[in-house]
C-alpha cells in the first residue's frame, strides 16, 4: 500500500483494457509530448484532460496546458464527440485571460526602451477567450445540453471582470451564488466588483467571508481586505492586513508592492525625524524593487519604481518603467500616471515634442489632473503659446469640477501677469487685474493653512507659501496702484529669503524704495545702507550695477534729510565711478538750484545734455528748471524741439507746453486786438495740449489738473474771448458753474495725486463759488499738510480767503487771520512790496470795519487796536506811494489815494473811541446793578431756606420726643401681655394634668365652651391693640394710645409704615392665635 500513490496526486490512464498507466502529478515532465500520446491512444474523458491540463497549469507550463488542451479539441472533433468539448473550451478561455494577465493592454509602436511591438496585446487574448467561451456555448446547445454549470459561469464572469463588464458579471457571479453561496472565485470576484464601484464596506465583508472560508486562498484576500481598510481611512488595520499576507504568502509581490508604497508614504509624514524618514523611505524602495522582480509585468510596481529612477536621475531607466506602465496599465489612474512620468522624463531630456505628446495623452484620458495640466501648459509655453498654456491653466481650476491647486493657480496668475504680444493695453489692464484676483485667492488659501496647521500643532510644510520670487511678482503687480500690498509682499519676500541663509539685497532695496516714498527716511536709509553691504555678497556683474543703485537711492535719502554734505559726497562717489550717471547730475544740480547757485547748475544740465540729448528724462528736468528760474521763453522753446525733434507723444513734454501757453497767456496784458486774439490762441493750445496728453494717458492727474484749472478761470471763454457770451448768462453763476466742474476733476486728481497744489486748485474753485470756509479749509490743508506754512502763495490765498469772509460777516476776528497770514507771507519774503501794501489794506479796512458796526458788537480793546493799525496803514501807504522803483506792483496813486482816505477816517476816530467808552461805562454801571439785584435775591432766599430749615428742625424734635414716649408705653404694653401668656400656659398645664373621665361632654359642655371663647376674644382684642402699639418705630407718626379703648383693634394711622411693623405683628398674632386654639382643644 506505500507504492499506491495518495488519491487526488495521480491519474490512471488504461490503454487498450490491458494496460494501466498511472501519471504521477507531482513528477510531471515540462515537455507534454508522451501526456498527449497517452491520452490520445487511451482515449481519456474530458475530465481526465482537464485534470492534466490544469496540473501542468498550475506548475507554470501555460503553454503546455495550452497544447493539451488543443489536443483534447482536436481528438474529440475527431472521434465525434465534440458535445463533451465545452470544458475544454472554458478551460482554454481560463488559459487566453490567464496570458492576457502578462500581456500588454496598450503597445507603443515608437517606444525607445520597452519596446514590445513583437507580443500580443491583451485585446488580442480576450477576443480570443470570447471565442473559446461562445464556441463552447454553442456545442452545449448543438448538443441539447445547453449552457449550464458553474464553470461556464465563473469562466464568463472572470472574462467580464478582465474587460471591465462590471454589471455583466456581477449577474454571472450572482448567478453562481444563487446555486453555491460559498464559491470563492464568485465571492472574490464580486468583491472586486464592489471595491471598484467604491462600496468598500460591503466588499470588505466579502473578502472577510473569503478568508473565513478558506485562510490559504489565492489570491489572498487580506490583500483586499487591506485594500478596503485603506479606503475607509483604516490605515494601520490595512497595514496589518498586509503584513499577515506578506507572512503567509511570503512570494506575494501584492502585499510587498503595497507594503512598500505605505513605507514611501509615511517617509513624508513631517512630525517623523530625519533618520526616521530616511529609513522607512529606504525600506520602502526595497520592497517595491522585490515586488518589481517577482512582477515585472505589474503597472503599478513599474509606475511606483519609475518615480525612484527618475528622483535619482536615472533617466533612461525611468522611461523604460514609465512605457511598461503605459503599456500594462488597466487603469485610467495608472495610465496617465505613466503617461506624466515618461512626460517629465522626456521634459528633463529636453525632447520637447515626445514630452509634448506624452502630456497630452495624459490630459485626454483625464482633463482635470493637476500635474498633467501643469506639464501641458509648460510645454506650451516653451513651444510660445502663452494664450494655449493660459487656456489649459484655467480651464483646469474653472468649473465644472475646478481643481484647487496652489502651483497651477500661481503659474496662471504669471502667465496673465507677463506682457504678451497683441494684447492692448486695456486687455493687459484687465489681466493683471485677474491675476491680482488669484494670487489674492493663493496668500488666502496659504494663511487659513497656517492657521489650520498652527492650530493641529503641526510642522509648516515648504511649498509654494516659501517661494520667494512668487511674494516678488506679486509686489511687481501692485506696484504703483496700492504701496501697502507692495510692501506686504516685499517684506514676506524678504523674511523668505532671510530665512533661506542668503538675503537678497534686490528686495532691501525695494523696501527701502517703498520706506522713501512714504516718508519714513531714517528707515529707509538703514535699508539702503545695509543693501549696499549685502551686494558684496552678489556676483561682481550683478553686484556693480545693484551698488550704483541702491548708493543713488542712499544719496536720495541723504538729500531728503537735510543731510547735503553726505549727499553730495555719495553722487560724487557714484559720479567718480560712473562719470555718464545722468540722474546723479541731475541731483547735483537741484542741489545747487536749491542753494540758489542757478548758474553752476545751469552749467552742470547743459553738460548733462551734451551726450546725452535723446533723454527725455533729462529734457524733462531741464524744461522744469527753465520754468522754475523765470526762462519761461526759453523753456517754451526747449520743450517745443523736445515734441517736434524726439517724441512728440511725450507726455511730460505735452503738460508742460499746456503749462507754459496757459500761463504766458494768462500773464499777457496786452489790449489790442491781436493781442487779445493771441492771448485766446494761448488758451486754445493750452487746452489742446493737456487733451493730447490724456488721450495718450487717459490716467495722466496733471493734464486733468490743467484741464480743471482751465475750466474753473474759464480760460476759454471771457479770459480769452474765445466764444461769444449767449445775452442775459450771469457771468457769477457762469464761474460758479464752472468751478463746480472743475471741483469734480480736481476731486479725482486729488485720489492719484499726493500734492499741496490739488488741494491749493481746490481752494480757489471754492473761493470762486464764495465758500470761503470750505476754500480756508483747503488752503489750510495745503500750507500745513504739504508746505509747513512756508508757501508764500498759499499763504496770501489764506489771507484773501479769510478777508474776504470778513468782508461777508462783518467779522473783526476773521480780519485779524487775514492779517496773520499776511505777516506770515512777508516774514518769508520781506522785500515784497505787494504783501506790505495787503498788510496796510487790511489794517485800515479793520478800522473802517469797527467804525461800521454797532457799539456792541465791538469792544474798546479792538477799537483802539483797529485804530492803531490803521495809522501804521498810514505810514505804509504813504511809504509805498513816494516809493521811487521803476517798476512796482501796485498803483502809486491807489495807494496815495489809501492813505487820504485813511487821514479822513481816522478823524472820525477819538469820537468813535469816546462813544465807545460811554457805552462801556453805562454798560458796566447796568451790569453792576444787575449784579447787586441778583444778589440782593440769592441773600433772601438764602435767608428763607434757613428759616425753613430751623422750623424742620423744631418740629422733628417734637416728633423724636412723641416717638419716645409712644415707644415706652408700647414697651410697658409687651411687658403685660407676656405676663398673661404666662398665667394662661400655667392654668392650661393644670387642665392637661386632669383624668379624661371628668371631661363633660355633649350638650353640657357647649355652653361653658362658648363663654370661655367670648372671654378669650376679649383678650385676643386686648392683645392685639398691644401688638400694634410695640410695632411703632422712630420713623413713624403715631397717635398718643387710649389705654380704655380696648375695642379698638389698631391704633395706628392709616399712613404709618405698615410695611416695617408687619413682621413683628405676625408674630404676636401667631402666638395668640395658638394660645386660643389650644384652650378651646382642651
Amino acid at each position: 500500500m506505500d507504492d499506491i500513490p495518495l488519491p487526488g496526486r495521480s491519474v490512471d490512464i488504461e490503454l487498450g483494457g490491458q494496460e494501466v498507466i498511472t501519471i504521477d502529478l507531482d513528477n510531471l515532465d515540462p515537455n507534454p509530448d508522451d501526456v498527449l500520446d497517452l491520452l490520445k491512444d487511451g482515449q481519456c474523458k474530458v475530465w481526465v484532460w482537464t485534470k492534466l491540463a490544469g496540473e501542468y497549469w498550475r506548475r507554470g507550463y501555460l503553454q503546455a496546458a495550452e497544447r493539451i488542451a488543443i489536443s483534447a479539441v482536436e481528438s474529440f472533433q475527431s472521434n465525434g464527440s465534440a458535445a463533451s468539448l465545452p470544458p475544454i473550451y472554458s478551460l482554454l478561455a481560463n488559459i487566453q485571460i490567464a496570458y492576457a494577465r502578462k500581456a500588454p493592454k496598450l503597445i507603443l509602436t515608437d517606444a525607445q526602451q520597452d519596446v514590445m511591438t513583437s507580443e500580443k496585446s491583451k485585446e488580442v487574448y480576450h477576443r480570443d477567450a470570447a471565442q473559446y467561451l461562445n464556441t463552447g456555448e454553442r456545442v452545449a446547445a448543438d448538443s441539447g445540453e445547453g449552457v449550464r454549470g458553474t464553470l461556464a459561469f465563473l469562466t464568463r464572469g472572470i472574462q467580464q471582470l478582465a474587460t471591465r463588464s462590471m454589471d455583466d458579471a456581477m449577474r454571472s457571479f450572482d448567478g453562481v451564488l444563487a446555486e453555491k453561496p460559498t464559491n470563492l472565485v464568485a465571492i472574490l470576484g464580486k468583491a472586486r466588483i464592489l471595491y471598484a464601484r467604491r462600496n468598500y464596506k460591503e466588499a470588505l465583508r466579502l473578502f472577510q467571508d473569503v478568508l473565513r472560508y478558506n485562510p490559504r486562498c489565492i489570491p489572498d484576500p487580506r490583500i483586499g481586505i487591506g485594500l478596503c481598510l485603506w479606503a475607509m481611512d483604516h490605515k494601520l488595520k490595512a497595514k496589518a492586513a498586509w503584513q499577515r499576507s506578506l507572512e503567509v504568502n511570503p512570494s506575494e509581490w501584492s502585499a510587498q508592492l503595497l507594503l512598500g508604497l505605505e513605507s514611501i508614504n509615511a517617509s513624508k509624514n513631517d512630525n517623523l525625524a530625519e533618520s526616521e524618514k530616511t529609513q522607512s523611505f529606504l525600506f520602502g524602495t526595497k520592497l517595491i524593487e522585490t515586488a518589481f522582480k517577482a512582477n515585472n509585468r505589474s503597472a503599478a510596481a513599474a509606475n511606483a519604481l519609475c518615480e525612484l529612477f527618475l528622483r535619482k536621475g536615472n533617466h533612461s531607466r525611468a522611461l523604460k518603467l514609465a512605457e511598461r506602465t503605459i503599456q500594462f496599465a488597466d487603469t485610467l489612474t495608472i495610465l496617465t500616471e505613466g503617461y506624466l512620468r515618461a512626460g517629465r522624463v522626456s521634459h528633463v531630456g529636453e525632447s520637447i515634442p515626445q514630452a509634448n505628446k506624452f502630456y497630452s495623452a495624459a490630459v485626454e484620458g483625464q482633463p482635470k489632473h493637476v500635474v498633467g495640466a501643469i506639464g501641458m501648459a509648460q510645454m506650451q509655453m516653451l513651444n510660445d503659446d502663452m494664450a494655449a498654456a493660459i487656456h489649459t491653466l484655467d480651464t483646469l481650476i474653472q468649473p465644472p469640477n475646478p481643481q484647487r491647486s496652489v502651483e497651477a493657480t500661481v503659474m496662471l496668475a504669471s502667465l496673465r501677469a507677463c506682457p504678451r504680444p497683441g494684447v492692448s493695453t486695456s486687455d493687459m489692464a484687465q489681466e493683471k487685474s485677474r491675476a491680482r484676483d488669484l494670487f489674492d485667492r493663493v496668500t488666502k488659501g496659504l494663511e487659513l493653512e497656517d492657521v489650520r496647521t498652527a492650530a493641529q500643532g503641526s510642522k509648516k510644510p515648504s511649498g509654494i507659501a516659501d517661494d520667494m520670487e512668487m511674494h516678488a511678482e506679486i509686489a511687481r503687480l501692485w506696484q504703483g496702484d496700492n504701496l501697502d500690498r507692495m510692501g506686504k509682499a516685499l517684506k514676506e519676500a524678504l523674511r523668505i529669503s532671510q530665512a533661506s541663509g542668503q538675503t537678497d539685497p534686490r528686495l532691501i532695496n525695494n523696501i527701502g524704495v517703498l520706506q522713501h516714498l512714504e516718508g519714513n527716511f531714517s528707515e529707509a536709509r538703514i535699508m539702503y545702507e545695509t543693501a549696499l553691504t549685502t551686494t558684496a555678497t552678489l556676483s561682481s556683474d550683478v553686484a556693480e550695477g545693484l551698488s550704483t543703485t541702491v548708493l543713488y537711492n542712499l544719496a536720495r535719502v541723504y538729500e531728503d534729510e537735510g543731510e547735503d554734505g553726505l549727499a553730495k559726497d555719495a553722487y560724487e562717489k557714484l559720479l567718480s565711478r560712473h562719470p555718464e550717471y545722468v540722474d546723479a547730475k541731475i541731483r547735483q544740480a537741484q542741489m545747487l538750484t536749491n542753494l540758489n547757485r542757478v548758474n553752476e547748475a545751469h552749467d552742470l544740465l547743459k553738460q548733462c545734455l551734451a551726450p546725452q540729448n535723446n533723454n527725455l528724462n533729462l529734457r524733462a528736468f531741464y524744461t522744469h528748471f527753465l520754468i522754475h528760474t523765470n526762462s519761461a521763453k526759453i523753456a517754451k522753446e526747449f520743450v517745443f524741439t523736445t515734441l517736434k525733434d524726439h517724441d512728440k507723444y511725450d507726455v511730460y513734454s505735452l503738460c508742460a507746453s499746456g503749462w507754459i501757453m496757459y500761463h504766458q497767456s494768462r500773464e499777457s496784458r496786452e489790449v489790442s486786438s491781436k493781442g487779445i486774439e493771441e492771448r485766446k490762441r494761448g488758451f486754445q493750445r493750452s487746452a489742446e495740449f493737456y487733451e493730447k496728453a490724456l488721450q495718450l494717458d487717459p490716467m495722466c492727474a496733471f493734464a486733468a489738473q490743467g484741464l480743471a484749472i482751465v475750466t474753473a478761470e474759464d480760460a476759454l471763454g471771457s479770459l480769452g474771448g474765445a466764444f461769444a457770451r449767449a445775452p442775459g448768462v450771469d457771468e457769477g453763476m457762469k464761474r460758479s458753474q464752472n468751478a463746480r466742474e472743475a471741483l469734480d476733476v480736481f476731486a479725482k486728481v486729488r485720489e492719484s495725486i499726493h500734492d499741496g497744489s490739488v488741494y491749493f486748485n481746490i481752494g480757489h474753485c471754492y473761493y470762486a463759488r464764495d465758500e470761503f470756509d470750505r476754500a480756508i479749509e483747503s488752503y489750510e490743508t495745503a500750507s500745513t499738510r504739504f508746505y509747513s506754512g512756508q508757501n508764500v502763495p498759499v499763504l496770501l490765498c489764506l489771507c484773501r480767503s479769510w478777508y474776504a469772509k470778513a468782508i461777508k460777516d462783518q467779522s473783526f476776528s476773521a480780519m485779524k487771520n487775514a492779517l496773520k497770514y499776511a505777516q506770515a507771507a512777508l516774514h518769508i519774503h520781506p522785500n515784497d512790496k505787494a504783501v506790505v501794501y495787503n498788510i496796510a489794506m487790511i489794517q485800515q479796512k479793520s478800522a473802517e470795519l469797527l467804525f461800521s458796526v454797532n457799539v456792541a458788537k465791538r469792544t474798546l480793546k479792538d477799537l483802539q487796536r483797529a485804530i492803531d493799525q490803521a495809522t501804521h496803514a498810514q505810514k505804509l501807504f504813504a511809504s509805498l506811494a513816494n516809493d521811487k522803483t521803476p517798476i512796482v506792483p501796485y498803483d502809486r496813486d491807489i495807494a496815495d489815494n489809501r492813505r487820504k482816505y485813511g487821514d479822513t477816517m481816522l478823524r472820525k476816530a477819538e469820537e468813535h473811541l469816546t462813544n465807545q467808552r460811554h457805552f462801556e461805562t453805562e454798560n458796566q454801571a447796568r451790569l453792576a446793578a444787575a449784579r447787586r439785584k441778583r444778589q440782593e435775591e440769592r441773600d433772601r432766599l438764602e435767608a428763607s431756606e434757613r428759616q425753613r430749615m430751623e422750623e424742620l428742625r423744631v418740629e422733628a424734635e417734637k416728633l423724636a420726643v412723641d416717638r419716645r414716649i409712644a415707644r415706652e408705653q408700647a414697651m410697658e404694653w409687651t411687658r403685660e401681655v407676656r405676663m398673661e401668656s404666662d398665667e394662661e400656659r400655667e392654668r392650661k398645664s393644670k387642665k392637661v394634668k386632669k383624668p379624661k373621665a371628668e371631661v363633660v361632654s355633649g350638650d353640657e359642655g357647649e355652653p361653658k365652651k362658648k363663654r370661655r371663647g367670648k372671654l378669650k376674644k376679649e383678650k385676643v382684642a386686648s392683645e392685639q391693640e398691644d401688638e400694634d402699639q410695640a410695632v411703632f418705630s422712630e420713623e413713624e407718626e403715631i397717635e398718643k394710645p387710649a389705654k380704655k379703648r380696648v375695642a379698638k383693634k389698631r391704633v395706628v394711622r392709616d399712613d404709618d409704615d405698615e410695611e416695617a411693623a408687619g413682621p413683628r405683628k405676625k408674630q404676636f398674632k401667631s402666638k395668640a392665635m395658638l394660645s386660643d386654639t389650644d384652650e378651646e382643644m382642651s
